[in-house]
């Protein structure tokens, strides 16, 4: 379990405007460019290193670190704590809780979120391989198979290979 601590969106809101707090996203310059919470930094979790977030953030005394729902920004701060950085916190519920809490905004335009994208990307493929496998040949249901554990494996470990490869796709940088 890890030590870093959390803090609700309406909470971060309030030390970033009361302290000299920084924010920073961790998601795709694609995510962040659709929609973020006002006065965010986008360092991507995928290249961002703990010299990136200190050059961000110079004179901060804090670090609130966001994304889309909660679980990168964790994965953020962890692996800034392996790095031996400092007064880290992680916003629960990510962006999606700082929309829902009708907390200021920039709105852009920008892509499907990275969650959005692994969906269609399975479903799609579950479904041309159950069809390859129904009209072609049998041996394509590994395919929808492959997929499937594939899913079961995110859902125990979350981890999600195919997020982190969707992540370096053009259209997400």
């Amino acid at each position: 379990m890890s030590n870093i601590p959390s803090v609700s969106v309406t909470e971060a809101q309030q030390k970033l405007e009361s302290t000299s707090a920084a924010l920073i996203d961790v998601r795709t310059p694609g995510e962040f460019r659709g929609q973020h919470a006002s006065g965010a930094i986008n360092l991507p979790l995928d290249v961002m290193t703990a010299e990136d977030v200190k050059r961000a953030t110079d004179g901060a005394s804090q670090v609130y670190v966001i994304c889309q729902s909660g679980k990168r920004s964790m994965m953020a701060c962890e692996k800034l704590v392996a790095a031996g950085m400092e007064h880290l916190t992680n916003v629960e519920g990510g962006t999606t809780a700082w929309i829902n809490a009708r907390l200021p905004v920039k709105q852009g335009k920008g892509v499907i979120s990275i969650e959005r994208q692994v969906r269609i990307g399975a479903g799609l493929l579950v479904f041309i391989g159950a069809l390859l496998g129904f009209y072609a040949h049998p041996l394509w249901l590994i395919l929808p198979g492959f997929v499937g554990a594939g899913l079961t494996f995110a859902g125990i470990t979350d981890f999600c290979g195919m997020g982190l490869v969707l992540a370096k796709m053009p259209w997400n940088r």
